[in-house]
């Protein structure tokens, strides 16, 4: 399968999905890997992440537009970036979809998530109860809550810092749902304190949310991690 939703957030910046409906070794064969990714796709290929893993390379190609080596590595925080060419890059999977957002002038994070109702449960975990009196009662709850999921976790991701918690570090402004828009967010960690513009959308049954920090911030090609 090709690239089935592609979007143009600005001049520099963009976010595409990859349905992945093709088996591991279609996948492996339009990549180059290094040993060190052989090694550690070897060590992932028993289970559902490494689809997962070849999608969103696989999709960072297409989207790259190139057939030479990409040298992808993770920082010591996890956040994926690229060493030799200038993109802030960020991935997201969930069941059928691969997702990759990519700019060429500032941070970015994006989250997907196929919505099931056990995120009812789990709200207290990432939710503030002051967030939790904003989520609609009944119609569109479920949908509501993952708008506040994926915006998080989109923010957490292009911060690219670990230790930051959804429910005391992260915080989204009142906001009614609908099929796509924007909230409004602030992270505020010791004396950090940075604000962020959401934005969403629901594709089919999936949720997603992007977010793009300031402009003009310096790409930090961080010592890598054992992890890809």
């Amino acid at each position: 399968m090709a690239v089935v939703y592609r979007h143009r957030v600005d001049d520099y910046t963009e976010f595409a999905l990859w349905k992945i409906e093709e088996k591991a070794a279609d996948l492996y064969k339009q990549l180059q890997l290094d040993e060190h990714e052989k090694a550690y796709f070897e060590k992932i290929s028993t289970s559902k992440r490494h689809l997962h893993w070849l999608g969103t390379r696989v999709l960072l190609r297409t989207m790259l537009r190139t057939d030479e080596y990409i040298d992808c590595k993770t920082d010591i925080h996890g956040k994926p970036y690229l060493v030799n060419l200038p993109y802030h890059i960020s991935f997201s999977h969930s069941f059928d979809y691969a997702a990759v957002m990519m700019s060429r002038n500032a941070p970015v994070g994006i989250d997907i998530e196929q919505l099931k109702e056990k995120v009812e449960r789990i709200a207290s975990k990432f939710m503030k109860p002051e967030e939790m009196a904003f989520i609609n009662v009944g119609e569109h709850r479920i949908e509501h809550l993952y708008v506040c999921w994926c915006g998080k976790e989109a923010i957490y991701k292009c911060y690219g810092q670990k230790e930051v918690s959804f429910v005391n570090h992260i915080s989204l402004a009142p906001f009614e749902f609908a099929e796509q828009g924007k909230v409004d967010a602030h992270l505020q960690k010791d004396d950090v304190l940075i604000d962020y513009k959401v934005e969403y959308m629901q594709y089919e049954d999936y949720m997603i949310g992007y977010v793009k920090g300031e402009p003009n911030e310096t790409i930090m090609n961080h010592p890598p991690t054992n992890n890809q």
